[in-house]
């Protein structure tokens, strides 16, 4: 297309049904990929690692399986970018003929002709015999002065077609469908995808900050189907962290950079750093925790809603789809936790969904998601021989807790803008330093919007009162086992008043276990209460404790 006579000629006839075939079936393919690899999680990899399977065949071929997996995962995202391409350019070269055709019909409407070529011709307004006459030119140039307006527009619209034609081009050359040996997604799939999301129109810059959730859900919902997918293909990072987008999105997005991070550590891995080291061991645990339970019922389906490696680590896991639970909860741990604690603390999120599921009638098992938000840095607490918590900087102080409340409140609400139909029941629950960080969050801003809320084993909520909360006093329920050092010790020093004691102005719950870590003890009162709450029952006592 780059002579202006074929050019034209071609563009003003052009039929793009062959374009719009080529289309649809790269999706069709795109669409295969991707039940093929879903299918060898659920059929294949997932029931190994269910069944046990171990040992150095197991090491190698599970390394075998999730490489295969990755590959048809880069083939299906290529294929999608290919779509994309060609859903693109036969959209722009579509606008670009529109163009030209009504160029050329508003040329002959003014009574110029207009070539074969795409050449608009000057119209005689009088006979050439009068051209001695002293108004011929005159009269020529008025009669012609739209003419240079029509072949501007006739070559504005051939540049257009020109221009996306070598853009196109030069896209599909750089993306390789067939170049399988590309592991965890495939390294420049997400530069492929956003080189071709700028080529579609869509801007880095105009992915929400993910500080208004509802806004955020709102632009999401605005989207067409192409572009989330290349939202999500170019820009995972961004959109896994966003606030207010749906539990799905998300953890296909999370996962798109666990899978790319552990792939770059694996390329690295004799160059790794103690740090690095620590986080990969870390994040494969993760990862080989989402393998296992890809096959399990839809209720104790895990999504991926975020992680970091900075620091000690964070990682937010909900057991469920909080999107269409009847009830969700939000657990948020406290000291000592930490990114290598994350199999712990979804091991206990899944003790609290099994309770709250015995007490959610009608609502039953698929209506309960429990999330583990490990979404801040959290202190670590060292206990003497006495069992007292030796206070360090983190513990002491509620630095921490305030600057991780802003993101707490942030995933509540965004937790609300996602959920789909009437309006859910939310308990936010936590333990140790995480009810500090639960205190300061609903303390400042809109609040965290529950409609529940229990601490255990509590060093203070950062407030002197329940009042002092956005939080019904009412549905505020607090447990303290009769040895917890933390809240025995700590609570009521730096971290807030005792929320235990009565002049705090919660309720207590009755809980029948011991220690700063048994709350969660099968078969125990203490669990039970707990999944009452969430199940929108209230505690159940047997003498306050």
């Amino acid at each position: 297309m780059s002579g202006v006579p074929e050019l034209f000629a071609q563009l003003f006839r052009q039929d793009f049904a062959d374009l719009e075939a080529a289309t649809g079936s790269w999706q069709k393919l795109a669409e295969a990929l991707d039940e093929t690899r879903v299918g060898s999680g659920k059929r294949v990899s997932g029931p190994l690692h269910k069944a046990g399977w171990s040992g150095v065949s197991a090491t190698y071929g599970f390394a075998a399986l999730e490489a295969t997996e990755s590959k048809m995962k880069t083939a299906q995202t290529n294929a999608q970018l290919i779509r994309t391409v060609l859903s693109t350019l036969n959209s722009r070269m579509q606008a670009a003929q529109r163009k030209l055709r009504h160029a050329v019909l508003d040329s002959e409407a003014a009574g110029h002709t207009v070539t074969e070529d795409g050449w608009v011709q000057a119209k005689q307004a009088i006979d050439l015999k009068y051209h001695n006459d002293p108004d011929y030119q005159n009269v020529q140039q008025q009669a012609n002065a739209g003419l240079g307006g029509f072949r501007a527009r006739i070559d504005e619209a051939l540049d257009e077609a020109r221009l996306v034609s070598s853009e196109a081009t030069e896209l599909l050359y750089q993306i390789d469908p067939f170049d399988l040996d590309k592991q965890y997604g495939g390294a420049n799939a997400a530069e492929d995808a956003a080189r071709i999301a700028k080529f579609s129109g869509l801007r880095k810059a105009d992915i929400p900050d993910g500080k208004k959730p509802q806004h955020t859900a709102d632009w999401w919902a605005g989207l067409t189907a192409e572009q989330r997918d290349l939202y999500l293909a170019a820009y995972p990072d961004e959109i896994g962290r966003l606030d207010g987008l749906p539990t799905g999105i998300r953890d296909e997005a999370n996962r798109m950079v666990l899978d790319a991070r552990l792939n770059d550590y694996a390329l690295r891995e004799g160059d790794l750093g103690y740090h690095d080291r620590d986080s990969y061991r870390a994040l494969s645990a993760l990862k080989d925790r989402l393998d296992l339970e890809d096959t399990a019922p839809a209720h104790k389906q895990l999504y991926l809603l975020g992680f970091d490696t900075s620091k000690d680590g964070r990682a937010i896991v909900a057991v469920g789809n909080p999107d269409t639970a009847r009830h969700t909860a939000v657990q948020v741990p406290g000291t000592g936790n930490q990114l290598d604690s994350v199999n712990g603390q979804i091991n206990r999120a899944g003790k609290l969904q099994d309770s709250a599921a015995d007490w959610a009638g009608a609502a039953g098992p698929g209506g309960v998601a429990v999330v583990s938000w490990l979404d801040y840095n959290a202190p670590e607490a060292n206990f003497d021989s006495a069992g007292k918590a030796e206070l360090n900087l983190g513990i002491a102080t509620q630095g921490r807790a305030q600057d991780s409340a802003g993101d707490l409140r942030d995933f509540t609400h965004g937790l609300r803008a996602a959920h789909e139909g009437e309006r859910g029941h939310l308990t936010v629950l936590s333990h140790s330093y995480g009810s500090t960080v639960v205190g300061a969050a609903d303390a400042g801003g809109r609040g965290l919007d529950a409609d529940d809320m229990v601490v255990v084993g509590s060093p203070g909520m950062a407030v002197d009162r329940a009042d002092q909360l956005h939080i019904d006093p009412g549905h505020l329920y607090v447990g303290a086992a009769e040895n917890d050092p933390i809240s025995n010790y700590v609570s009521g020093t730096t971290l807030g008043a005792d929320p235990k004691e009565p002049e705090f102005g919660a309720r207590r719950m009755y809980v029948d276990t011991r220690d700063h870590g048994g709350y969660w003890n099968d078969g125990s009162k203490s669990l039970e209460n707990q999944g009452r709450v969430i199940a929108g029952l209230p505690p159940r006592g047997g003498g306050v404790r």
